[in-house]
């Protein structure tokens, strides 16, 4: 019982449940068929480049021209030849099975650190996820290569590494887009540890990156790069869309639909950078001093790792809930943030059931396919509820509950300076 409530048993069951997901891997791609949907497009597009082609706009595969920054064209044109030119298909899914268990690894990794969700939990997280399983192995998409970068990073950041943890989130930017819905989170966590002005390098840092990792592009057509890559506008098929299937096309397409998604995400970012993710009582423009000079310091980030998680989990979901669209391969965006957002918050005996039941809806939304008004509607429903229990549950900010002493450091490591 104290096994599967408690969450200092958190690392005995993590092993568990990666070792029990190493078979739940190999079983899914040795029985369960292969689906082609992108990898081979991928391969196309990166061999362009292997064989010469520097302008962006000349990247395509079968899908359609290349959309990702030049991050995702290294990465799998490392796969691109291990795999024989991107023929070898079932090496691919085995080399996706090692990244899905790291990604676990790290993923579990940050949950030790904030001591808050009960292990059974993590079953739901684990062997009970279809969606997930296929993403990694089956579809072979971007979006995990990403989102394991990422999760790197925010380990990064529990250990007080703020440059290398800046420089691996702009890794993982470099590779799919989705990851700047973290930053807002970011940028507030780096001012209330650095203030404005020691803030300011390490956003070099990941500006830095972008500009290395796109250089042989942007030397040829820096226009076509930055309009491919970074494309903030691109127009989303209707036919795929998850979470707004009971719209008309009409309006789904529209711009003024896309500009009140945006203006209600920024309204979502402010109310709980100001509300929710602040912790002092002074005004938030104290951020913008250096943290020595402030009336009221706050304690270094190192002490409450919780703080830092529930800042980059709820700005990511913020993003989430106001997407203009999300794809199935999406999923794999938020799926383990989940259990963090839904306990992080105190949680009586009969709650426990409800959040459970939340996730296996969403779990049920995102494996309905095509999507229906029934699945979009519960989807959003399943989103603002979280959200709900995530306003009212955290009028005190989480960065308030003292976390282990005897897994916190007690001073500023001297690397992040």
């Amino acid at each position: 019982r104290a096994a599967l409530l408690e969450p200092s048993y958190t690392p005995l069951v993590a092993a568990c449940l990666c070792l029990a997901e190493g078979g739940v891997n190999l079983w899914v791609i040795r029985r369960v068929p292969y689906t082609e949907i992108d990898w081979k497009a991928y391969m196309e597009e990166v061999e362009g480049f292997a064989n010469g082609t520097l302008d962006y706009t000349q990247l395509k595969g079968d899908t359609g021209p290349l959309v990702y920054p030049a991050g995702f064209v290294y990465i799998f044109l490392g796969l691109y030849y291990a795999t024989g030119r991107g023929t070898d298909v079932r090496l691919a899914q085995y080399l996706f099975a090692g990244l899905y268990l790291l990604n676990l690894l790290l993923v579990f990794r940050i949950y030790c650190r904030t001591n808050k969700v009960p292990p059974y939990v993590f079953f739901f997280m684990c062997c009970a996820s279809y969606r997930i399983h296929s993403i990694f192995v089956l579809r072979l998409f971007n979006d995990p290569v990403a989102m394991a970068i990422l999760f790197l990073a925010i380990n990064l950041f529990l250990e007080d590494h703020w440059s290398w943890g800046c420089l691996l989130f702009s890794l993982a930017v470099s590779v799919k887009m989705n990851i700047l819905l973290f930053a807002p989170g970011l940028l507030f966590l780096l001012l209330q540890r650095f203030g404005l002005l020691g803030c300011i390098p390490k956003l070099c840092i990941c500006a830095l990156l972008q500009v290395v990792l796109g250089l042989p592009f942007l030397l040829v057509n820096p226009v076509g790069y930055l309009t491919r890559s970074f494309d903030l506008g691109r127009q989303f098929q209707f036919k795929w869309t998850v979470n707004w299937r009971f719209l008309p096309e009409e309006v789904f397409l529209n711009r003024a639909f896309h500009v009140t998604l945006l203006l209600a995400h920024l309204a979502g970012l402010g109310l709980f950078a100001v509300h929710r993710w602040h912790r002092s009582q002074e005004s938030i423009l104290t951020l913008l001093k250096d943290p020595a000079e402030r009336k009221h310091p706050s304690p270094p980030l190192t002490a409450n790792n919780i703080l830092i998680i529930f800042v980059l989990f709820s700005s990511n979901f913020l993003g989430v809930c106001c997407s203009r669209s999300l794809h199935y391969q999406f999923y794999v965006w938020y799926f383990h943030t989940l259990p963090y957002l839904l306990w992080c918050t105190p949680t009586t005996k009969l709650a426990h059931m409800p959040k459970v039941l939340l996730l296996g809806v969403i779990e049920l939304c995102w494996n309905t396919y095509p999507s229906t008004v029934c699945s979009s509607l519960s989807l959003h429903i399943c989103h603002g509820l979280v959200l709900l229990q995530l306003w009212y549950g955290t009028g005190s900010p989480p960065a308030l509950h003292t976390p282990p002493p005897s897994r916190r450091p007690t001073a500023i490591s001297k690397k992040a300076q």
